[in-house]
């Protein structure tokens, strides 16, 4: 039900307003307006698309943006092949780049008004749709690698695929050059883990991602996750067991994802 252009909507807030006026019983039966008191927006909802490569992240990107951005529609787009196929190649190929980007512009065609790409390992192909569309394309690891390098000098990098680590590190680099600054990587490739999860051997993987957190990254002053699954194994170590903070990337790339949708807004909740 809508308002008629002769009723009077009471501001509330940006974008909200409430409907107040009662029009004439003519102008009622031929325009009926919406009940006195009911909201009205008028502003509009931005969208959201993210874009992985693997069904399992889509409960976790959920549960993030209806934590720092609920005041946005989200609709998520999942292909397994990019991924797969990046492994098979042992790199990132000018084919799969130009799927990702086909991705989104179906993304774009959709509605998307800024899209989000999940996935670290074709990271490469989204700085290249960034320069094809019109609306904002989000690495998965942009806001993270540009707070790593603000932060520290000396930066371990995890990763369980050499996929994965080559594109980190490489943006890393960047943005340490971007602001002039001067970084020391570490990289710790757990190469035997990624197969491990694959078979459904979480308790493998997560043995060995703790090793390395805990033992083969001793003494650099910040880890960088590049995997955006490896957060949940953070979780479970002791507390105080880590001695360098460590950075993950969904979260950060969420609240970046905000900051282009809707500016310095504060995420807004129910009951606030």
């Amino acid at each position: 039900m809508e308002c008629r252009k002769n009723d009077t909507l009471d501001r509330k807030a940006p974008g909200l307003f409430v409907c107040t006026q009662k029009a004439s019983r003519a102008t009622r039966l031929a325009n009926p307006p919406c009940p006195k008191g009911v909201i009205v927006t008028t502003a509009h909802r931005p969208t959201l698309a993210l874009i992985h490569t693997s069904p399992t992240l889509t409960p976790a990107f959920t549960a993030l943006c209806k934590q720092h951005l609920p005041e946005a529609s989200i609709f998520h787009m999942v292909d397994e092949s990019l991924i797969q196929e990046t492994i098979r190649a042992g790199k990132l190929q000018r084919r799969t780049m130009l799927r990702v980007v086909e991705q989104v512009g179906s993304a774009v065609g959709a509605g998307a008004d800024a899209v989000l790409v999940t996935c670290s390992s074709i990271g490469p192909a989204v700085t290249l749709a960034q320069q094809l569309f019109d609306v904002p394309v989000l690495r998965i690891d942009d806001a993270m690698a540009e707070l790593a390098v603000q932060k520290v000098r000396r930066i371990g990098v995890l990763a369980t695929l050499r996929t994965t680590m080559d594109p980190t590190t490489a943006l890393l680099r960047q943005k340490a050059a971007d602001v002039g600054r001067k970084v020391e990587l570490v990289e710790c490739l757990c190469e035997d883990a990624f197969p491990a999860v694959l078979a459904g051997d979480t308790e493998t993987h997560d043995r060995l991602l703790r090793k390395a957190l805990l033992e083969d990254l001793r003494g650099v002053d910040l880890i960088v996750l590049a995997q955006a699954s490896m957060a949940r194994v953070v979780a479970t170590l002791e507390p105080g067991a880590l001695k360098a903070p460590v950075l993950s990337s969904p979260e950060l790339a969420v609240q970046r994802a905000r900051e282009v949708l809707l500016g310095g807004r504060s995420a807004t909740r129910n009951g606030a």
